[in-house]
């Protein structure tokens, strides 16, 4: 069988731990699906404006193996692996992906979506419009997913972060802000899954070579992104003969625009 792309999917995600599990959880990313030219997709858009959902087909572009068994971030409380085909792992023997994406609007050739999960440069194979008398059975079991039991919390954001996360978007910098509240908003505390420390009511999460700060209130669950602060030592961000990451030259503008950023309570 020979699959051959319709286009090309257009984001600001450009990793994947900038993405949520579901897209339903990515509300306010939009993103583009950028459909080829010279195969009559013009006509093939017609009529799907109107429907406010879509099914986008898509190959998991970046994943090259698969295991036969997987670990969910919620596993079951009996076992901690279970069978991919139980799973919506991205890692399957055929690479292949199923979004419900919210439809924004229809242009030629273009179509622009929210709450989706893919990241930029993602292979789209097919679409489809979502029929909810047909795609939806929210009465259906759900096997073990019926016995998870995520830890859920709030996210709150101090004017500070904000500011700095802000003016990191404006140097065309991640989304530090979308990026923790992903990673924070359910098993915070998992380091299993992501880089995160905590301290007492203290924590730290790693985004690259950002560090974001947090706050805990552990009585009513709720979480304050703090501040940001770079995780370069000073020596390593002034030497420019090496930038594994191509970012230094972000972390030096950010650096020297925060001289009066607060310490941070886990380290320096």
């Amino acid at each position: 069988m020979v699959v051959e792309p319709i286009g090309i999917f257009r984001s600001e995600a450009t990793f994947k731990f900038t993405l949520p599990r579901q897209g339903m959880m990515h509300s306010g990313h939009w993103g583009v699906v950028e459909l080829s030219r010279g195969r009559c997709f013009e006509q093939a858009l017609r009529d799907l404006d109107g429907f406010e959902r879509i099914w986008l087909i898509f190959q998991f572009h970046e994943n090259t193996s698969w295991r036969p068994t997987v670990r969910p971030p919620i596993p079951p409380p009996d076992h901690e692996r279970i069978g991919v085909f139980a799973s919506r792992s991205p890692y399957r023997p055929n690479p292949i992906g199923l979004s419900c994406v919210r439809l924004i609007a229809v242009e030629p050739l273009r179509l622009v979506v929210d709450e989706a999960d893919l990241l930029d440069g993602t292979p789209i194979l097919d679409i489809k419009p979502y029929l909810p008398k047909a795609d939806a059975f929210p009465d259906a079991a759900c096997g073990w997913v019926e016995s998870q039991n995520p830890d859920v919390w709030q996210v709150a954001e101090s004017a500070h972060f904000h500011e700095q996360s802000e003016q990191i978007r404006a140097w065309q910098g991640p989304d530090l802000a979308s990026i923790a509240n992903v990673q924070l908003r359910e098993n915070p505390f998992d380091s299993s899954r992501k880089r995160v420390t905590v301290d007492g009511d203290a924590g730290e999460l790693a985004i690259r070579m950002f560090r974001v700060v947090f706050t805990c209130q552990m009585d009513t669950k709720r979480l304050t992104l703090e501040f940001i602060r770079s995780g370069y030592p000073s020596d390593e961000l002034a030497d420019l003969s090496t930038d594994p990451y191509g970012d230094k030259e972000l972390h030096r503008l950010f650096v020297s625009a925060s001289a009066t950023l607060p310490q941070d309570r886990l380290g320096p």
